[in-house]
């Protein structure tokens, strides 16, 4: 069986934006000349495609009014193509496409001159970082794909998906295969990483050609010549090679920069023309045209960047080049035929006797003017007419600076060596010769760096600017903005002492807020609804508390919900009875019984509108947190620990009857006894079966020997139904004498035929029963009708159910169905299959129409994750829409939605040990053999657990003779201790434990009277019967017990007698606590 693709919704917070412009670094450039459009690639996931006005550029250079830097790209459009860094961006399909390389393990195709101009569709995926891109024209037919899982992937651009794959680390048996750079022609692909290594690659077989052996680091990047003869590589080494394909070596290596080589641009057939940049920053431009030797090549600075090259796009005069920055620059090329300007004297004796060359160079031309000591255009606007000597790279290490070079017709007498021209230290400081970008397309603010606060409900963020802003998850709107701070120095001032599940995940990757959903914790955390602020005035039941991922996603999906709504009402009224399905001899009428329900389900008949409690009038209930046992019970005895229970941790000796395992304590007098009555339909279930709220699956054990009549005694149980037999049609009968639904001739279909049977019977010597030969003669008639009326009637389909959001549609609608062909309920009015949550269960929040809704799905050929639907929340209601989210969504948001029931799932409990303070005069309430450890959900608030020790020690409030502090709350005058501090009564043990106890092994309560309340004295018995029990199982409305009549006969009389001690005492003076302790334990 193949293994469900597990899926994720996320959801993006909407940051102030404006059209165009990236949030984080660009990547990835490519220019598409034909059209001058420049597309750029971010960090953010975001393709941007901008027109260039080169008129604009040339009126520029003829109006000398005009300003400067003015604006030749403008916004043209943008796609969100990925949900992480785009690498590498390549033309394809004569520029009419793109395809993008990203970080999410995906390569995409985007069309951003057809209709759908606002998707990219997939077309491979690596199962990792994809890193880089090439395709030999840009009218080829595949493209190819290098990624860090050691993997090269040629992908058919017609959508015949993947054409080769070759496995670097297999093919050449290495270890760091990891592909950072690729370039290919027609008929081979040249890869380059960190192994320092660069190989070529078939494209028709993908074997391995060759390989170039001479770098020590990671290859960044490649090109090729078009004869395909010279490769040129740029390295993290410092260092570009020049190397033949035909003597299969390197023949140059080029050392104009002094950082890591990033990467380089040519669209020169052979070369000769190249840019390069590197990790600092610098842009190069180098010309090997006129020099017939490499020594003799002329580079040039060209510009400085605040942050490293990543990629360079020349486009006429124009070189743009992209950072980490968010922007991306214009320069104004460079003319490297200039004459270039001789370096100035290293020393006096220089100065003294200036060179023939620098003489004669000196007396051509004054120096240029520089700018912020960079070189720039001239004051009147004119270009310079010489390249400055400082702004001249040396292209190798045994180069003489070009402007030291001597002509062919001076002498070579005074010349100064080569050797002291590349010692020299003038000549070490560069200043490229253009200061400033001619134009910067900016970009936007981003985020980079989060934090969740404790209780999850809560990002603090930091942008590019270093601006702080608070965001709320649930309504995906900022609270507040620090201004630009540190993220630490405002951390502690907002931050919380609480402790929630984690319920989602965060990531700002892509410059936004990205929360992530999945079904396996989505539903983990809930708050209290009293300590949550919302929009308008709701009512809630007391400690209620709200699921965070169920409320998000409800609120997420509203338009969807609303749109499935309609469509169930019109489906609804299109069905009809099926005719023509009846039997030959079916009865003509059913006569029922009034007051038997017609089906096993519990739905109101006259239920017309959608609710999400399957038509009970009454709000869920969340089930009370009552205080029970958590200690195994003995063999056939059944746990009894209804809501949120307290109970022993420890097991008892062998022979010990557990002092609460036997009668369960009643909910306290918070929670009341009707907690249980009611709830939603994601916890409505029998109390044969029903889980506990928070606590392991409770299950009632009768035992067999019990008779019937002893189980009709059995006193119902608050919020339990007790289901009785369902009355059975006449046809329904009818089918079980026959032995199965299709009669007794299908049975025997199915098993030893019964005319074999008889005949057996007849040869032997026994008497025959001539009745019973009359009555099998009747039911073969019978059977002969049966299948005479059987062959009239159609067989019904299979049922096939979607396994996605349509699959909840289907299981409502296939309802429907059997309400109708049913003849029990076809009469009965049909009830509403969608039961969305109530308002109090999730409270409106309306998020903001522009939040980006993905939904997921694990992909298995790559390893990651697959984009199945992108869109806004305000269009998921549209039709269209709807109907894709039918088919992409998960089963378990169909399940939410529209039934409102989320996955089951075991409950996370705490352990503690609760005991009275030693300065306190209290009783305990451990049980007999001194057992005082217990356990309770994570959630349980504190007041819950001085609520359970108040019952237990303290006799209820006499109404004919009230005290002071008889209308208190437990909360109010005991105290509960933890490492000698207070707990507030709202805290919950989850919180308590991560911020009081802040240690292992159970933790340690104690409880304190702090005097505001006289306590009222228990009498020992009601301890007795409250904290110990009788050893039987016994059944109440309070404690969910079962017990046998005996078990309640002694309990019955146990109480009888503590009435009359407490009647002979009622005159009798108040004694102290110490002395009812010693009574109690006496008795």
């Amino acid at each position: 069986m193949a293994k469900k693709k597990r899926q994720r919704i996320s959801y993006v917070l909407p940051l102030a934006s404006r059209p165009g412009g990236h949030r984080l670094g660009v990547n990835g450039l490519s220019i598409d000349h034909d059209r001058n459009i420049l597309y750029t690639g971010g960090r953010d996931g975001v393709i941007c495609a901008w027109d260039l006005d080169h008129n604009a550029k040339a009126q520029e250079q003829e109006e000398a009014s005009l300003p400067k830097r003015r604006t030749t790209a403008s916004f043209r459009r943008e796609v969100q193509a990925h949900t992480h860094w785009v690498n590498d961006l390549v033309l394809v399909k004569n520029n009419l496409a793109l395809v993008s390389a990203s970080s999410d393990s995906s390569v995409k195709l985007w069309r951003p001159h057809s209709h759908d101009i606002h998707a990219a569709y997939s077309i491979g995926s690596h199962s990792d970082y994809v890193k880089c891109l090439t395709s030999p024209t840009s009218n080829s037919d595949w493209i190819a794909s290098g990624g860090l899982d050691h993997r090269i992937c040629l992908w058919d651009l017609s959508g015949k998906g993947q054409k080769l794959e070759i496995n670097v680390t297999k093919a050449a048996n290495v270890v760091k295969g990891s592909v950072y750079s690729l370039k290919a022609n027609r008929n081979m692909i040249a890869s380059g990483g960190p192994e320092s290594v660069v190989r070529l690659w078939d494209v028709n077989s993908g074997k391995n050609i060759t390989k170039l052996v001479g770098h020590t680091d990671n290859v960044r990047d490649i090109l090729i010549s078009e004869d395909g003869d010279v490769v040129l590589t740029a390295s993290s080494d410092q260092t570009m090679k020049v190397w033949s394909i035909t003597a299969g070596r390197c023949i140059h290596t080029l050392t104009m920069h002094n950082d890591s080589v990033w990467c380089m641009y040519s669209d020169h057939p052979s070369l000769s023309i190249f840019y390069s940049g590197d990790k600092s920053g610098l842009v190069a431009k180098t010309d090997l045209r006129h020099a017939d030797d490499i020594d003799e090549a002329v580079s040039v600075a060209v510009c400085q960047e605040h942050d490293g090259i990543n990629r360079l796009a020349v486009a006429g005069d124009s070189v743009w080049t992209s950072t980490s920055s968010s922007s991306v620059n214009r320069w104004q090329d460079i003319d490297t035929e200039l004459e270039i300007e001789p370096p100035p004297p290293a020393s006096p004796k220089q100065e003294r006797a200036p060179s023939a060359m620098s003489k004669t160079i000196d007396e051509e031309s004054p120096p240029l003017p520089t700018t912020n000591g960079t070189h720039d255009d001239t004051p009147n606007g004119d270009t310079p007419n010489k390249i400055p000597h400082n702004a001249v790279l040396r292209v190798t290490n045994t180069a003489i600076h070009p402007g030291l070079r001597q002509p062919p017709n001076i002498s070579s007498t005074n010349l100064r060596k080569a050797s002291e021209a590349i010692i020299d230290p003038d000549l070490t400081f560069i200043m490229p010769m253009r200061g400033h970008p001619e134009e910067t397309i900016e970009g936007q603010q981003g985020l980079v760096k989060h934090v969740m606060l404790n209780d999850k409900k809560r990002v603090l963020t930091l942008d590019t600017a270093g601006e702080v802003v608070l965001w709320d998850l649930l309504r995906c709107i900022p609270i507040q903005s620090f201004g630009r701070r540190h993220l630490d120095e405002v951390l502690p001032s907002i931050n919380t002492a609480e402790n929630v599940n984690n319920w989602c995940t965060v990531d700002t990757k892509t410059g936004k807020l990205t929360v992530m959903l999945e079904e396996i914790y989505c539903f983990d955390a809930e708050v209290y609804a009293d300590e949550t602020e919302f929009a308008g005035k709701i009512e809630f039941r007391e400690d209620q508390r709200i699921n965070l991922g169920k409320w998000v996603l409800r609120n997420l999906f509203t338009t969807l919900l609303d749109e499935e709504i309609r469509r169930d009402e019109e489906y609804r009224k299109s069905i009809k009875r099926p005719t023509g399905m009846k039997r030959g001899n079916a009865p003509t009428g059913l006569t029922l019984p009034p007051s038997a329900p017609a089906s096993g389900v519990n739905t109101p008949a006259d239920m017309t509108t959608p609710k999400a409690n399957q038509g009970h009038p009454s709000a869920p209930k969340t089930p009370g947190m009552n205080i029970g046992l958590a200690t195994p019970l003995p063999q056939g005895m059944a746990p009894k620990t209804p809501g949120m229970n307290i109970g022993l941790a420890t097991p008892l000796p062998q022979g010990k009857t557990p002092t609460q395992a036997t009668n369960p304590l009643p909910p306290t007098a918070e929670e009341g006894e009707d907690f249980d009555k009611t709830s939603s339909r994601s916890s409505h279930v029998s109390s044969l079966e029903r889980p506990s709220d928070y606590f392991s699956q409770t299950k009632l054990v009768i035992p067999d020997t019990a008779s019937v009549q002893e189980q009709k005694e059995i006193p119902a149980t608050p919020g339990d139904t007790l289901h009785s037999p369902i009355p059975q049609s006449p046809a329904t009968e009818e089918r079980k004498k026959k032995g199965g639904l299709f009669g007794k001739s299908f049975n025997m279909k199915m098993s030893f035929p019964n005319k074999l049977a008889r005949t057996s019977t007849e040869v032997s010597k026994g008497p025959i029963d001539e009745a019973k030969k009359d009555e099998e003669k009747k039911l073969d008639s019978e059977d002969k009708s049966d299948k005479s009326s059987e062959k009239e009637e159609p067989e019904k389909p299979a049922r096939v159910i979607e396994d996605n959001f349509y699959g909840t549609v289907q299981r409502i609608r296939y309802a429907y169905q059997d309400h109708l062909e049913t003849p029990a309920t076809a009469d009965q009015p049909m009830p509403i299959g969608i039961t969305p949550s109530l308002p109090n269960e999730t409270p409106v929040l309306k998020p903001p129409p522009h939040t980006m809704i993905l939904i997921q799905q694990d992909d298995p050929d790559s390893g990651g994750l697959s984009d199945l639907y992108r869109g806004e929340i305000s269009t998921l209601g549209n039709p269209k829409e709807t109907d894709t989210l039918e088919k992409t969504a998960p089963t378990w948001l169909g399940e939410l939605l529209l039934r409102n029931e989320v996955p089951a799932k075991d409950t996370a409990k705490v352990s503690f040990v609760l005991t009275p303070h030693p300065d306190s005069q209290l009783p305990g309430i451990a049980s007999a053999d001194g057992n005082a450890r217990l356990n309770a959900n994570r959630m349980l608030r504190s007041k819950k657990i001085l609520g359970y020790v108040s019952e237990r020690i303290e006799a209820p409030p006499d109404p004919d003779n009230p005290r002071l502090g008889d209308d208190l709350k437990a909360e109010e005058y005991v105290d509960l201790i933890c490492q000698g501090q207070v707990v507030p009564p709202n805290m919950t043990l989850a919180t308590l434990r991560v911020h009081m106890w802040r240690t292992g092994g159970d933790v340690v309560l104690h409880y304190k009277e702090n005097g505001k309340k006289e306590f009222r004295r228990a009498h020992p018995i009601d301890v007795m019967v409250k904290g110990e029990g009788t050893g039987e199982m016994v059944k109440s409305a309070t404690d969910n017990s079962v017990t046998s009549q005996a078990a309640q006969a002694q309990a019955d009389a146990t109480a009888a007698a503590g009435e009359r001690e407490r009647a002979a005492q009622a005159s009798s003076p108040r004694v102290s606590v110490s002395a009812f302790t010693t009574a109690a334990m006496m008795r």
